[in-house]
C-alpha cells in the first residue's frame, strides 16, 4: 500500500453511552475528537438504559460526522478510511456507529475497518505522541471490563486475568450509589476518599490519635489467589458494603462516608496492584499500558506506577481526556490496520462479545 505524506481517518465510538467522532492524522494528531456524553440522562435512572442510549446516539452521530468532514475539508486533507467499534458493548449503540460507517464509507468510497474497543484503548497513548513496545501488559478497568491481556502484537493478544463478575468501574459506582453519592459514583467516592486522607494525615501524630487509625471493615478480594491466576472479583465487595450499611444504620459508632469510601477504594484496588505486581514479576514486559474510566483516578495511577518501579516497567497511561470512550483512539488504531493492509472483516457486524469472530 502507498501512503500520500499525509493519512486522514475518522474514528467512531458509540459502543455505551458516549457518542464520538474524531478525525486524526497519521495515527497520531488529533484534529477533532468530539465527545458527547449521555451520562446527565442516564444519571436519572441510575445506570444506562440500552434503548435510550441508542436513540441519543440516532440524534448525535450525523452532525459529529458532518463536523468532521468539514474539519478534513479545512485541512485540505482526502479521507483514507474510516474506523469503528464493533465489539465489545451495547448492541443498539454499536449499530448506530456501525451503520453511520458504513454509509459515509459507501459515499467517500474507503475502506470501513473495524476495531475492537478493548484494544483500541491500547492505543489511546500514541495520540500523546508515547511509544508501544511489543509485548506488552494491558490493564482495561471501566464501568463493563477489568481485564489483564498480553499484548503480543497488533490484533494478537490474550486474556491473563479477568473479572469472574462484576468489573472494577461498575463495582465503584454501584458502592458510592449505596453510600449516597451522585452517579456516577465513581469521582465521588474519589473525593471522599482523598478528605479521609487528608484529615488522617491532619491528625497523625497528635497524642489522642495515636494508634487509633480506624480498620478497614471489608475483606480482601480473592485473598488466596495463586499461580498464574489474575482474575479480578468485585460482587463480594458490593455485598460486603450493602451488609455494612444494613447493620450499622442507626449505629452513631459507624464509620463516616469519607472513611467508608476510602476503605472501599482501598480494596477495590488492591487486587489490581496485587494481579499487575505478580505478571510484571515474570520480567518478560518492557511496559504497562493501562486504560478506561476508571484510570481517571489519581489514587490508583500513583499505585501503579510505584508497581512498575518496582519491577523496573515503563507505566503508561493517557490522560484522563483519553482513558474514556473515545473516536480518537477508534481512529488511532485503525490507522494501525490501515498501515499493515489487513484488518477483520466489516460484514461480521456488531456483537456485545469480547472476542472476535474472525481471528487475524
Amino acid at each position: 500500500m502507498v501512503f500520500s505524506d499525509a493519512v486522514y481517518g475518522i474514528g467512531i465510538e458509540s459502543s455505551c453511552d458516549e457518542t464520538s467522532i474524531s478525525l486524526i492524522k497519521n495515527g497520531s494528531k488529533i484534529i477533532t475528537n468530539e465527545i458527547i456524553s449521555q451520562m446527565d440522562f442516564h444519571a436519572l435512572y441510575g445506570g444506562v438504559i440500552p434503548e435510550s442510549a441508542s436513540r441519543l446516539h440516532l440524534e448525535k452521530a450525523s452532525p459529529l460526522l458532518e463536523r468532521a468532514l468539514n474539519a478534513l475539508k479545512t485541512s485540505g486533507g482526502q479521507l483514507d478510511y474510516i474506523a469503528v467499534t464493533t465489539r465489545p458493548g451495547l448492541v443498539g449503540p454499536l449499530l448506530v456507529g456501525y451503520y453511520t460507517a458504513l454509509a459515509a464509507g459507501y459515499v467517500y468510497q474507503v475502506p470501513v475497518i473495524p476495531v475492537h474497543h478493548l484494544e483500541a484503548h491500547f492505543y489511546a497513548p500514541l495520540l500523546e505522541q508515547k511509544e508501544i513496545r511489543y509485548p506488552f501488559v494491558g490493564l482495561l478497568l471501566s464501568g463493563g471490563n477489568s481485564t489483564i491481556f498480553h499484548v503480543h502484537n497488533l490484533g494478537s493478544w490474550k486474556v491473563l486475568g479477568d473479572t469472574l463478575d462484576d468489573a472494577c468501574g461498575e463495582a465503584l459506582d454501584k458502592g458510592a450509589t449505596m453510600m449516597g453519592l451522585n452517579y456516577p459514583g465513581g469521582p465521588e467516592l474519589e473525593k471522599q476518599s482523598n478528605l479521609f486522607y487528608q484529615n488522617q494525615n491532619e491528625k497523625k501524630g497528635t497524642p489522642q490519635n495515636r494508634g487509633k487509625a480506624p480498620r478497614n471493615p471489608f475483606p480482601k478480594i480473592l485473598a488466596d489467589q495463586k499461580g498464574e491466576n489474575y482474575n479480578f472479583s468485585y460482587s463480594g465487595l458490593k455485598t460486603s458494603l450493602y451488609y455494612y450499611l444494613e447493620k450499622n444504620r442507626e449505629n452513631n459508632d459507624a464509620l463516616p462516608v469519607e472513611a467508608l469510601c476510602a476503605f472501599y477504594q482501598e480494596r477495590a484496588f488492591e487486587i489490581v496492584e496485587r494481579n499487575i505486581d505478580h505478571v510484571l514479576s515474570q520480567n518478560i514486559y518492557q511496559q504497562l499500558v493501562a486504560a478506561g474510566g476508571v484510570l481517571a483516578n489519581k489514587t490508583l495511577k500513583k499505585k501503579l506506577a510505584t508497581v512498575c518501579e518496582k519491577n523496573s516497567v515503563e507505566f503508561i497511561t493517557p490522560s484522563p481526556a483519553l482513558c474514556t470512550d473515545n473516536g480518537a483512539m477508534v481512529g488511532a488504531l485503525g490507522y494501525q490496520y490501515f498501515k499493515k493492509g489487513s484488518w477483520p472483516d466489516i460484514s461480521t457486524g456488531v456483537s456485545s462479545s469480547k472476542s472476535w469472530d474472525v481471528l487475524l
